[in-house]
């Protein structure tokens, strides 16, 4: 997954923006944007549990 994080700048000043792809999630810090970021691709990593082959076939 491309994240990348970057500066904006608003009409309220500069705010910070999380780029997944094509769309954007704004932060009003750097700090909230980089935290975002490590929770999203722990997230991510996490193990996911598969369907139950066994349900599937009923």
């Amino acid at each position: 997954m491309d994240i990348q994080i970057r500066a904006s700048q608003g009409l309220r000043g500069t705010c910070w923006q999380v780029c997944l792809g094509k769309h954007q999630v704004n932060f009003r810090s750097e700090e909230e944007a980089r935290q975002f970021v490590v929770t999203l691709q722990a997230r991510v990593q996490a193990p996911h549990p598969l369907p139950n082959e066994q349900r599937l076939a009923s």
